[in-house]
């Protein structure tokens, strides 16, 4: 016998994936279902509102599905008021009676027997292959309709996400947008690796002053990589940017009493390559506050398509790093330093589009919900070993907006093993039409 869980019952219940010709209750009441309730994802009965005729009289109220009958009492629900309203006890084994707390029995629907075979069948094959995509043999089966319809949900759940940290620093910054927009851009950056450093850095480096001293792209580097931790204790080859950088930063952190609480051991360097260092990056930063002082407002309405985002991001580092990755290692060949196209497209994904995301929630404003899935369409699509499993299965991402959906697939659904909430999952387990 196939062990499946119970949240296959809700799908077969929810879908109504059971012969309902001559259903009747486990005690022989004749049994029609006019309307099954709205799934119930919190607390209380799995299903609520549901219309459920018995004998011929209509009864209004909830259903809740268990495995075994018996679970009833194991879960506790004869002590819970929220169950008195429950009209419908649907199980597959009924292995005993259960009743309310005013001692009358709740009618039991029993399934076993009931769920066609195929519908079994396609479960098994589902939940219990040895793919890494459970789906990726079904998966060309799947109308595109329907998988474009699970991309955007998965993709609005990953963005709800993000929007969730983003809020999270807006409201430790009292509702300052200006310095939320610095520290996210501080924290995307940071390419997961360096996240939680470049964070910590900008929560260290208040935005204020970098403002007031944009204009002049040495002495915002020697706030940024002062109170990184990085300016070198021993000097290298070029010792006049080194000896400037280190005077720049000691002076300005006496006049705005900056307190450094990183350290150059925080940073990670090891198997990350060299046009990713931290070092670099926090060049590129520099580079970028000094031109743009006004940053969230430039995010917020200065950028209307891809085009004028690489305008805002296109930056020129200084003299010093355009020949070096880090304090000490010099580049082979000079380079202007700047933001290169794929770094352009992460940051439009990571850092811009999760702040209008959580712009407009915070704001009440839908529209920017529909700004960030075309901005996205804009984007080239991602390519990483994630993106590759849907490829191999057939589904090629076409662009951001693609690319961002699988991934919130993946980590939501598909690793999880979450397939009978997953739109594509419960199409694959419907019943074989003849």
């Amino acid at each position: 016998m196939v062990q499946f869980q119970e949240d296959f019952l809700h799908l077969v219940w929810k879908y109504q994936y059971f012969d309902k010709k001559g259903l009747e209750t486990t005690s022989g009441i004749p049994l029609s279902i006019p309307k099954i309730g709205w799934h119930n994802q919190h607390e209380g009965p799995d299903f609520k509102e549901a219309e459920i005729i018995l004998g011929g009289i209509k009864n209004y109220g909830h259903v809740e599905i268990h495995l075994k009958a018996s679970d009833w009492k194991a879960h506790q629900h004869q002590n819970d008021p929220a169950y008195n309203s429950v009209v419908l006890h649907v199980v597959w084994e009924q292995d005993e009676e259960v009743y309310r707390a005013d001692g009358t029995i709740i009618p039991t629907l029993s399934l076993f027997g009931k769920v066609p075979l195929d519908v079994i069948r396609n479960y098994e094959k589902l939940l219990f292959s040895p793919n890494r995509l459970l789906c990726s043999e079904a998966l060309v089966k799947v109308p595109d309709i329907l998988k474009f319809s699970m991309l955007e949900k998965a993709l609005v759940e990953r963005l709800q996400e993000k929007s969730r940290m983003v809020l999270t620093l807006l409201e430790e910054n009292k509702q300052d947008w200006e310095e939320t927009a610095y520290q996210w851009l501080f924290y995307a950056f940071g390419f997961k690796t360096n996240a939680n450093p470049m964070l910590k850095l900008a929560k260290s480096l208040p935005y204020k002053l970098i403002k007031k001293n944009a204009g002049t792209q040495s002495l915002v580097e020697a706030m940024v990589f002062g109170q990184a931790g990085m300016i070198p204790a021993t000097l290298g080859l070029d010792q006049e940017y080194e000896k400037k950088l280190e005077a720049d930063y000691d002076f300005l952190q006496r006049k705005y009493n900056l307190k450094n609480e990183l350290f150059g051991s925080e940073w990670k360097f090891m198997k990350v390559r060299p046009g990713n260092f931290p070092s670099l990056r926090l060049a590129q930063l520099a580079a970028l506050l000094n031109k743009t002082p006004n940053l969230f407002s430039n995010v917020l309405y200065g950028l209307d398509n891809k085009l004028a985002f690489r305008e805002v991001f296109e930056i020129k580092v200084s003299e010093y790093w355009q020949q070096h990755y880090h304090f000490g290692k010099p580049m082979k060949h000079k380079s202007r330093g700047g933001l290169s196209s794929g770094i352009l497209d992460l940051l439009a994904i990571n850092y811009v589009v999760p702040l209008w995301y959580a712009y407009g929630q915070y704001s009440d404003l839908g529209h920017w919900q529909e700004k960030c899935f075309n901005f996205l369409q804009e984007v080239s699509e991602e390519k990483n070993r994630l993106t590759e499993i849907y490829l191999a299965a057939g589904w090629s991402p076409l662009n951001a907006f693609d690319s961002q959906g699988m991934l919130g697939l993946y980590h939501g659904y598909c690793s999880k093993r979450r397939c009978l909430y997953c739109k594509i999952g419960q199409n694959l387990l419907r019943p074989n039409l003849k």
